[in-house]
């Protein structure tokens, strides 16, 4: 599969005398895709009935006769203001009871049918237009799912709705009761219409009843995206996408991407660094003009899964963005950089966001390949040079790891629902886990939480899976690879209760978690050796062999058999013992990367990248500041 380049393109923006120069120099550039589109409704049906076609098939035309493919996105995040008048209950309402209110975007509840009618009816109305153009190369749902945390609505339409999930999920009122523990504060419901959403409650709610919650919203989501992929898979057999997001773990993707044949994810790496990546001040200051050395990577791989291989970067970050606290421009190279980063895990397809920086509204500051007087920006040329490289060099390939990560939202779901201490993350633990094993050269593929093959990996990851359902536990007993769980692994049952036997109980693993701790961000727990237990740790009842000991003797890593058991959260010197002690055992080769070195493996090559702001001295040589090497396997 070749590796090919994008950009994101508005011919609603712009006067329509400079599309066709437009397209020529996208074309000129090395670019292959152009997604259009997704917030065009207001340009598409100004009026209610009042369809307005010709522009975008003009659009289409233009770029077409460039060469370039289309990717053309449904306009649903951008409800026009006339849709209002129509639905004006068609708002998310926050947490406070706030509802939103025109004026930006996504500006809309899931729950809300009336409006998920007229999303039918434009994607259907689009679908019937554009299916048969061969310049149709794909298509995008919606844009950015959840993006200005807008999943979870509480308004009317979210609780009705709620209702009807709760009655199809327990069937009787007294199912759940009994599943939640209502007992508990006299909190029995008589009937489902009782059941009000968990906000604006004295003190918190129910836990089971905002896992249920949680639950139900991230299915609003999955049932919204359907609608719309079943209606364009009835007229068309062009892949059907969606662009995902970094960090963003309100819904779950893999069943989202159920529907898809192609997962996508829009990747800033530099406003994500201030946005969503914690790390202290220190390493934040270093890759300031980089972002961070794991945060793509691990989004890379995680949306290769989401996509069932299938996968690209819709949106990449070429410039400074307009959105994060502090949006710096990056050192030169960096653009080329995350796009072979992205190559290097498998895209398909990298495409810039945007084509030209708007000189109105809310992303003027926004970075793109070109500045709003139309002269290149420096991202173009990191791009055009991307293209010659990408024009010699192997296909897109990926090679099976042989270590396996799993990620689970429904872990995330209940993790957020009950921290159990100030900051604690499922994402963050995860994620943790994910850099300790990049540090020493190792490339990872993610799993999703339904998988129970687990052949041909030595080595699988699985912390911190609040519930695992029956088969799961089987499938980590059974497999030849050594599976490393914990921490609260198994510590709740599918309604968030506490199980009995208590946590982990998992066959052939003599462990049972007795008492549970988190601990202050002040009062790391040092261990024997070196590296410490941060915020959350468990005492355990076990006869296993201990790995890891705290310097008092209790046990934190223990084993038995094929299963490794993490008591606590380590911190990276502590996962980096813990892990490159497993892999010298399982004869997975590993190295000690400088700081700031990442590597990769495809079938046939080696990525070496270099995100720190100087030259770094490498098994391969000398990497360049904010450079790579390709290394033939």
């Amino acid at each position: 599969m070749k590796r090919t380049l994008g950009t994101c393109y508005y011919p609603e923006h712009w006067p329509e005398e400079i599309w066709e120069a437009d397209a020529r120099r996208m074309a000129q550039a090395g670019l292959t895709w152009v997604r259009i589109g997704e917030f065009a409704w207001s340009r598409i049906e100004p009026e209610p009935g009042n369809l307005n076609w010709d522009w975008i098939d003009r659009a289409i035309e233009v770029l077409a006769a460039a060469g370039l493919k289309i990717v053309l996105g449904t306009p649903t995040a951008t409800p026009p203001r006339w849709m209002l008048h129509r639905h004006p209950d068609m708002l998310a309402v926050d947490a406070h009871g706030n509802p939103r209110k025109f004026g930006s975007r996504r500006h809309y509840c899931f729950s809300h049918e009336g409006y998920a009618q007229e999303c039918d009816r434009i994607v259907r109305l689009m679908a019937e237009r554009y299916s048969k153009s061969l310049h149709i190369g794909a298509w995008q749902t919606d844009n950015e799912y959840s993006c200005h945390d807008t999943t979870l609505s509480f308004s009317e339409a979210a609780s009705e709705a709620f209702r009807t999930w709760l009655k199809e999920r327990y069937g009787s009122i007294d199912a759940l009761n009994r599943a939640w523990g209502n007992v508990f504060w006299s909190m029995d419901y008589d009937s489902f219409e009782d059941i009000d959403l968990p906000n604006l409650t004295v003190t918190e709610p129910n836990p089971a009843h905002v896992l249920a919650f949680r639950r139900f919203s991230s299915d609003q989501v999955v049932r919204f995206n359907r609608r719309q992929a079943e209606i364009l898979r009835a007229h068309s057999d062009a892949p059907i996408s969606h662009n995902f997001m970094g960090r963003t773990t309100d819904f779950d993707h893999f069943k989202v991407g159920d529907d898809l044949e192609i997962a996508t994810w829009d990747s800033y790496p530099m406003g994500f660094l201030e946005d969503r990546v914690e790390a202290a001040a220190d390493h934040k200051r270093a890759y300031a003009r980089q972002g961070d050395p794991d945060f793509q990577a691990f989004h890379h791989d995680l949306y290769r899964a989401v996509g069932k291989g299938r996968w690209w970067v819709m949106e990449q970050q070429p410039g400074p963005v307009n959105w994060a606290p502090y949006n710096p421009a990056p050192l030169p190279g960096m653009v080329r950089l995350w796009t072979w980063e992205a190559f290097a895990h498998g895209a398909e397809a990298v495409c810039y966001f945007r084509w030209r920086q708007a000189p109105f509204a809310q992303e003027q500051m926004h970075a793109g390949l070109l500045r709003p007087d139309s002269a290149a920006a420096p991202g173009l040329d990191e791009a055009m040079q991307v293209a010659r490289e990408i024009a010699d060099a192997p296909d897109a390939s990926t090679a099976s790891a042989q270590v396996g990560l799993v990620f689970d939202y429904d872990a995330d779901f209940a993790w957020t629902t009950q921290p159990h201490g100030e900051g604690s993350s499922y994402f963050q633990l995860v994620f943790d886990t994910y850099r300790a094993l990049r540090k020493l050269g190792l490339s990872i593929d993610i799993l999703p939480p339904t998988a129970r093959d687990f052949s041909g990996y030595k080595l699988i990851a699985a912390p911190g899976l609040m519930h695992i359902p029956e088969a799961l536990k089987r499938a980590f007993c059974e497999t030849d690879a050594t599976v490393v769980l914990g921490p609260r692994a198994g510590a709740r049952g599918p309604e968030m209760e506490i199980p009995v036997p208590l946590p982990p109980d998992l066959p052939g693993l003599d462990v049972t978690v007795s008492r549970v701790e988190s601990i202050r961000p002040d009062m790391p727990m040092a261990l024997s050796g070196e590296g410490n237990v941060i915020g959350y740790r468990e005492e355990l009842e076990t006869s296993a062999d201990a790995m890891f000991q705290l310097k008092d003797g209790s046990p934190v890593a223990v084993a038995n058999g094929n299963l490794v058991y993490m008591a606590g959260w380590g911190d990276q010197t502590a996962l980096n013992r813990l892990f490159s002690s497993l892999c010298n055992t399982l004869e997975i080769k590993t190295m000690l990367l400088p700081e700031g070195v990442r590597v990769r493996d495809t079938a046939t090559e080696r990525f070496w990248f270099n995100y720190r702001a100087e030259p770094v001295e490498t098994p391969v040589g000398v990497i360049p500041a904010a450079d790579l090497v390709r290394q033939a396997l």
